[in-house]
């Protein structure tokens, strides 16, 4: 994998490990970082969080093999996250662990995250100014309404964004506010702009799911409630961000007394089924994934790790 190591004129080989929730990348990845002397670049964005450990499903240090792990654990969660920051980490991290000899493995379901940093995708600004006076109209009229204003303002946009998602909303009225254009709400398949070898894992929808309920209970046996509680106290419920992830938003409704903890776990499973059916429907789209069921064995997984090696051969 000579393009670990760029000429003055290249761009490293990147490898992509990516599937939807509950599939089983983190083994494939520590598995293939190991195979190529690779280093992991996190692709969740729920896993730049600190103190978010259980409910997204965080490898724990002991876990990792030996195998270094960036862009974990590297915002509080308070923090807003952006495409936009994301992208410059994530490159930065590419040329770092290539500079180092090292090839950089990037594992995660993020599609939009993922695309940002291996693909050519340049994002608009952010105007704190027209940010807070459009985040205060969503706060005053509701996403419904200010959803509304979108459509008048761009009716392609509107027809691709939910009117319950706030965030997405003001996100794209500030872009046709600064760049006097339609937002691009579908990014499509966009040029590369490293080289990859991107691998996607999937599983037949009926044992998905069923790993996503064991999951949600697994979370529950593993203390998921008290990390809940924990970031209650640091502010979760007022966090842009991170107060949207899968379980977290949930829960915090069960220990705010507004539900119960069963319908919590069942909206928790809910939302994960939703969450991954998006996921699949972003992937899918992109043409240059091979696709392979999770490895059952040794043999499964040597036979991806020839895949990937060859295929980066060619590439770099």
């Amino acid at each position: 994998m000579g393009s670990a190591n760029p000429g003055k004129n290249d761009l490293p080989t990147v490898i992509v490990v990516l599937g939807p929730t509950a599939v089983g990348k983190s083994a494939l990845s520590l598995d293939l970082a190991r195979a190529v002397g690779g280093e992991i670049i996190n692709a969740d964005s729920m896993q730049l969080y600190r103190g978010m450990d259980i409910g997204t499903a965080k490898l724990p240090v002991s876990s990792r093999a030996g195998i270094d792990h960036h862009l974990l654990d590297i915002w509080d969660i308070s923090h807003t996250a952006t495409v936009a920051e994301y992208q410059l980490l994530a490159r930065a991290k590419v040329d770092e662990i290539a500079r180092r000899g090292k090839v950089p493995v990037l594992v995660g379901g993020s599609g939009l995250y993922i695309n940002a940093a291996i693909d050519d995708m340049r994002f608009p600004g952010v105007d704190p100014v027209i940010r807070g006076r459009l985040e205060q109209r969503l706060a005053a009229i509701g996403p419904v309404a200010l959803h509304a204003e979108l459509a008048i303002e761009d009716p392609v946009a509107a027809s691709r964004i939910e009117q319950l998602n706030g965030r997405r909303i003001v996100r794209a009225l500030e872009v046709i506010e600064l760049t006097n254009e339609p937002y691009p709400a579908d990014l499509g398949v966009p040029a590369g702009f490293y080289p990859s070898v991107i691998v996607g894992l999937n599983r037949d929808r009926a044992e998905l799911d069923k790993r996503i309920e064991a999951r949600v209970d697994d979370m529950l046996a593993a203390g998921f409630v008290d990390e809940v509680a924990t970031l209650l106290e640091r502010g979760l419920t007022t966090a842009p961000t991170a107060s949207r992830a899968l379980g977290y938003k949930q829960f915090s409704a069960y220990l705010q007394s507004e539900t119960d903890l069963a319908d919590a776990r069942e909206k928790t499973i809910v939302a994960t089924r939703r969450y991954v059916r998006k996921q699949l429907s972003w992937f899918l789209r992109d043409k240059r994934i091979t696709w392979f069921p999770p490895p059952q064995s040794p043999s499964d997984t040597a036979d991806i790790v020839c895949r990937v090696e060859t295929v980066a051969n060619d590439t770099g």
